[in-house]
């Protein structure tokens, strides 16, 4: 197993020891999901068990804490919720199971950051034999994209619970005056940036996260739609064609459209741009709108919603699953661990986490009527339309997806900041993308 190098974060050193360790004890290809050796056997007694839950800080976690009593009534499942921030989240997680400890037994964690080092590390137990021998639980529900994006060397790695698409966010009130149609093409989008860019009035055309490592995962959607990808079979692909005609497309429209301090954007910055009122156009996750709902929001009524425009090879909006369920390997409660996974992905838990404005992935709850009421009429719409389209991914799907990242962000960079000529710059990165893939394929 290679030695992974994680230099990306000031705890890589730890990150790099953690996959060290992880990588004597990873998961057996040849071993079968669900085997005496990996699983407890089912029907082993679950009740008076206590497992530890540790979750992220996300509105799904605010949904799913009030209903946990009624589940530990149900089952005589005790639960203990342990809760960290994002950023502490996957440095808990990474201590915890470099110490082989036995908690937490579930966990939220993010399938495209984490998920291949987590699995590979051997600390994500396979759930296929839990999920799909289950017909009640109906896997079948959940759309590919999500099943996929939770999916790693063949083996359902975790349980998808929060889904995000990227679509088209529009200032309806100035579309209207400009007599301007919704951007349809991604030519459209640029020709209505330019229009509606008028920075003197303190209105630009456009914004978007500029930031070098968050843009790339909405930069993706362009790519896809050119016909790119990060990475084609196998081999890094971020020089091609296409991938430099979706890289000078997103920059160009953050040069010419977009605040002059873009480059400092990431989510939190572009959506309170948008929401100030200073931007016409806006590309970003679907997950985002609740951050224009406010009642600070000077766009609040003015907001419309549309799928993400069409490219060379039409709309590909990534459709990932940005958060999922998984349980500890080591974990001696692997069956009541599973039992509250089956409790807060299934049908009925999933509807009211939805309702509260969590985009989930199963199908049945997006054709019941009740699973919309959470979200404005047109964005359910748009929900509903793209939901089991679109890519799997958001970013480069390596194990050291910091590195990556920083190679495709660096090359959209350079054209936020007026690069002409971003080909060998583009080859360079493709070459420091492919020694990464290779090196992990050692």
């Amino acid at each position: 197993m290679k030695k992974l190098q994680l230099l990306q974060t000031g705890w890589a050193g730890l990150l790099v020891v953690a996959a060290l360790a992880g990588c004597s004890n990873s998961n057996n290809p040849d071993k079968q999901p669900g085997s005496a050796e990996n699983e407890a056997k089912p029907g082993e007694g679950i009740q008076g068990r206590t497992i530890t839950f540790v979750t992220g800080s996300h509105p799904w976690v605010d949904v799913i804490k009030p209903l946990i009593p009624q589940f530990e009534k149900e089952t005589g499942i005790n639960v203990r919720i342990q809760g960290y921030f994002e950023d502490q989240l996957t440095q808990k997680l990474t201590v915890q199971f470099t110490a082989r400890s036995e908690t937490p037994d579930v966990f939220m964690y993010r399938p495209l950051q984490e998920g291949k080092l987590f699995f590979q590390s051997g600390w994500l137990e396979p759930l296929d034999a839990y999920a799909g021998q289950d017909a009640e639980y109906d896997l079948g529900d959940f759309s590919p994209q999500s099943i996929r994006s939770s999916t790693v060397d063949g083996h359902l790695a975790g349980i998808p619970i929060v889904t995000e698409q990227q679509i088209l966010y529009y200032r309806k009130d100035l579309l209207k005056e400009a007599g301007i149609e919704v951007p349809a093409t991604i030519d459209e989008l640029e020709e209505a940036a330019a229009k509606l860019n008028h920075p003197e009035q303190g209105v630009y055309g456009f914004v978007a996260r500029g930031q070098r490592s968050p843009l790339v995962t909405q930069v993706s959607s362009f790519l896809y739609s050119e016909g790119g990808d990060f990475i084609k079979n196998g081999k890094a692909a971020i020089n091609s064609p296409e991938a430099i005609k979706a890289f000078e497309t997103y920059g160009g429209l953050l040069r010419n459209y977009g605040p002059p301090n873009a480059i400092n954007m990431s989510w939190p910055q572009a959506s309170a741009f948008f929401a100030q009122g200073k931007a016409a156009l806006y590309t970003d996750a679907n997950s985002i709108y609740r951050a224009l709902d406010t009642e600070e929001s000077k766009v609040r009524g003015n907001v419309g919603f549309a799928p993400f425009p069409s490219g060379t090879k039409g709309s590909m909006p990534y459709n990932i699953t940005s958060w999922g369920l998984a349980i500890n390997p080591k974990s001696p409660n692997k069956e009541a661990a599973w039992a509250f996974i089956k409790w807060a992905s299934g049908k009925s838990v999933m509807l009211l986490t939805q309702q509260a404005g969590n985009p989930g992935p199963r199908s049945s709850v997006w054709k019941d009527p009740r699973g919309t009421i959470g979200f404005p009429e047109q964005l359910a719409a748009v929900f509903r339309q793209t939901v089991n389209g679109g890519i799997d991914h958001d970013r480069p799907q390596t194990v050291d997806v910091a590195a990556a990242r920083e190679q495709v962000g660096k090359i959209v960079q350079m054209v936020i900041t007026g690069e002409t000529d971003i080909r060998q710059s583009a080859d360079q990165a493709n070459a420091a993308l492919q020694a990464l893939l290779d090196e992990e394929a050692e």
